[in-house]
């Protein structure tokens, strides 16, 4: 059995998760929601990887094989996890990737991101605005209303912070490309992935959120993620 700590992005809670939670636990897998302290202008991103681990270990899966999934803002804490519990694998959900010495309030600009959303909303005709049109476009209207209700907020402490980390930690890391992510541009993280981790992204179809759109093909996803071993290439 694989532990999967699911990381959430930047101001919300753990309510999104929920669907797949219950795919993994369907596969023969344990999934943990973590609860990140989003809304306390105190803490940093030292203590959103301190919650990680606690909740892990609340969980009683610290011994457990497992897999740190993080999700948008969350890839600025999946690599800080590392150094306070064993974990095999890292899997990046349409992620932020960041680099030593950079903010996430500079990490837009300085990868391109802002550019790349920009001329992607003047493409397709859409409203900058529109959050709907941007993250959850591809779910029924009455679960992307739910989703977008669940908006906690999010401290500008860990945001204007530089990030902590000095590289990327050694471990076995695979990122997941959403195509039909608003936010992020597919040409965009391909550019991206290859600059900061030096791979290729996998792919699959979904919007930003993609673990209430394309559930049971992301606990797949996972499941196989869970599976590589260490030297193995990624299917």
């Amino acid at each position: 059995m694989t532990t999967f700590a699911l990381i959430p992005g930047a101001g919300t809670d753990t309510w999104y998760w929920g669907p797949l939670q219950e795919a993994l636990r369907e596969r023969g897998h344990r999934a943990v929601a973590v609860e990140l302290p989003c809304e306390d202008d105190t803490a940093d991103f030292g203590d959103y990887a301190d919650a990680v681990a606690a909740d892990v270990r609340d969980a009683g899966a610290a011994d457990d094989d497992l897999v740190v999934v993080a999700h948008s803002f969350g890839g600025f804490t999946a690599p800080l996890v590392v150094d306070r519990i064993p974990v095999r694998r890292i899997v990046l959900l349409t992620a932020m990737v960041p680099a030593p010495g950079e903010s996430p309030a500079q990490w837009w600009d300085a990868t391109g991101q802002s550019d790349a959303m920009r001329a992607l909303d003047e493409a397709e005709g859409r409203d900058p605005d529109d959050e709907t049109a941007r993250f959850v476009h591809d779910l029924p209207a009455a679960l992307a209303a739910e989703a977008l209700a669940h908006d906690r907020g999010q401290s500008d402490t860990p945001y204007d912070a530089v990030w902590p980390g000095d590289g990327w930690p050694d471990v076995p890391t695979s990122y997941l490309l959403c195509r039909d992510d608003k936010m992020f541009p597919a040409a965009f993280v391909r550019s991206m992935v290859a600059d900061r981790l030096g791979v290729a992204p996998d792919e699959m179809d979904g919007s930003h959120y993609v673990m209430l759109s394309h559930t049971a093909e992301l606990a797949d996803r996972l499941v196989a993620y869970a599976a590589l071993d260490a030297a193995a290439p990624i299917p």
